[in-house]
This record gives C-alpha cells, sequence and structure tokens, in this order.
C-alpha cells in the first residue's frame, strides 16, 4: 500500500510540476499571458507541497527518485500536450530512469 501511495503521489507530483512549467512555458513564450503564467506558479507552488507527502523521510533521496518520474513524465506530457514523438533512445533512456526510482525508493534495506 505505501509503495502505491508512493507511486500516485510522483505521479501527481510531475502533473503539478510538469504541468507547471508548460503553462509558464505558454504564458511567456506564446504568449498566453499573466493567467497562464500565475496558474503555472501556483501549480509549482503545489508541486513543493505534494513532494513533503511522501512515506520516506529521506529529502534527498526522495528527490533524487523524483528526478526520473520528472524525465519520463517530461517526455509524455510533451507528447500529450505538444505532438512530440520520442525516438527509441529517449524511451530508453526514460525506461532507464524509472528502473532507477525503482532501486532508488523501494529497494529493499536493511533497517
Amino acid at each position: 500500500m505505501l509503495i502505491a501511495r508512493s507511486i500516485a503521489l510522483f505521479v501527481l507530483a510531475a502533473l503539478l510540476e510538469i504541468g507547471g512549467a508548460w503553462l509558464v512555458w505558454q504564458g511567456i513564450r506564446d504568449h498566453r499571458g499573466w493567467i497562464w503564467i500565475g496558474a503555472g506558479i501556483l501549480a509549482l507552488g503545489a508541486y513543493g507541497f505534494v513532494a513533503t507527502l511522501q512515506p520516506d523521510a529521506n529529502f534527498g533521496r526522495v528527490l533524487a527518485a523524483y528526478g526520473g518520474v520528472f524525465v519520463a513524465g517530461s517526455l509524455a506530457w510533451g507528447m500529450v500536450a505538444d505532438g512530440f514523438r520520442p525516438d527509441r533512445w529517449d524511451v530508453l533512456g526514460a525506461l532507464v530512469c524509472l528502473a532507477g526510482v525503482g532501486l532508488i525508493m523501494y529497494a529493499p534495506r536493511n533497517g
């Protein structure tokens, strides 16, 4: 149950951080305005709170593992939101990152 909760929190964190960054990007680079930028800033702030809800209390471990989720999530977001088509190296890199998430967060530990 803790692993499922942790994964759900990683997914929510990715949606907030990547989505927030995308909104700021759209607001500035695509000239969509301050409402988009403001929504992005709020989403980015919410991401910071969600990260604290992880069951593991080690900041470094959680953020290191989240980096792998961010990589894979960014490619997925680009596919859905911008029509980006990753090549095999993008996909392989994302899978390597997700394997790293599994090792960092969910490998059995002594104590």
